[in-house]
């Protein structure tokens, strides 16, 4: 990706995070290689103090006329404005890599130019600390060379999947909105801390690692989370214990409940936002 152009179509949290990451240590493009637009001129100024030689504008058309490749990174409610915006100034060779939640790739395509290459992505907000997890897809005009370098871009924000874009509402019911579900989980296990006698800093601190430790000793040794439930639980122990009040209190059908209402409403969310974009 070293000689590629990588324009940014608004410069929030998400955008930051992704450029970050394609910035981090050199490892995927130099600050020269990216353009930012944002009519919010103090989130183009952060990131100008932050890697300079990073170009900013307020004009997408800028952006398109120049970049190999093109973020969408705005707020669902707004891209059929914006895409409307840019559709006369995309260029035939450009790839949009879209990061706006529910948006589909045909509801993009049919405000764009015939042909133009089209990503669709679902990342959630662990991206902006490098740990992100990313779901992508393509077009139908997209090839396996534009899947390839939309994995290398969430790659360095986190890890990444390719799946069919029929699952992507699923995507976002699983791990778009799980970081809220595991804060729910963490606030409420640093309050069990607090009753039994820990201090609130405490608490929270041990929690928040006890969830972040599991998660990457799961991803690190590719076992099976029974298996290391299992590891945890002695005959007769405080953890065998722990674990027969949380499937009492329904924990896990709760959260299995919880990825199926969340995906059914992204699929609502979804079909709006298509007959937006089509109407």
């Amino acid at each position: 990706m070293k000689d590629t152009r990588i324009g940014f179509l608004g410069a929030g949290n998400m955008a930051q995070a992704i450029i970050r990451g394609l910035l981090r240590g050199g490892a995927f493009v130099s600050p020269g290689q990216v353009i930012a637009s944002d009519p919010v001129r103090k989130s183009l100024e952060k990131l100008q103090h932050e890697y300079p030689g990073l170009q900013a504008t307020s004009d997408n058309a800028e952006v398109c006329a120049t970049a190999d490749v093109i973020v969408l990174a705005v707020k669902p409610q707004i891209v059929d404005k914006v895409l409307a915006q840019i559709a006369p100034h995309f260029l035939p060779r450009s790839l949009l890599v879209s990061v706006a939640a529910g948006v589909s790739t045909a509801a993009m395509e049919s405000k764009l130019p015939v042909g133009t290459r089209v990503i669709r992505s679902m990342p959630n907000t662990a991206a902006t600390v490098l740990a992100g997890a990313t779901a992508i897809c393509k077009g139908s005009c997209a090839t396996d060379e534009d899947i390839a370098t939309a994995e290398r871009f969430f790659s360095s924000v986190g890890r990444t999947v390719v799946l069919e874009e029929t699952l992507m509402d699923a995507v976002t019911g699983l791990s778009g909105s799980g970081p809220a579900y595991v804060m729910l989980m963490i606030e409420a296990l640093a309050d069990g801390g607090v009753k039994v006698g820990l201090g609130r800093d405490t608490a929270l601190l041990l929690a928040a690692q006890t969830v972040y430790g599991s998660a990457k000793l799961l991803l690190e040794t590719g076992e099976h989370p029974g298996r290391l439930k299992d590891m945890v639980t002695s005959p007769g122990g405080t953890a065998i214990a722990g674990l027969h009040t949380l499937e009492s209190g329904g924990l896990r059908r709760t959260l299995i409940d919880a990825v199926e209402v969340a995906t059914r409403r992204a699929a609502e969310l979804g079909e709006a936002l298509d007959k937006k974009l089509r109407g």
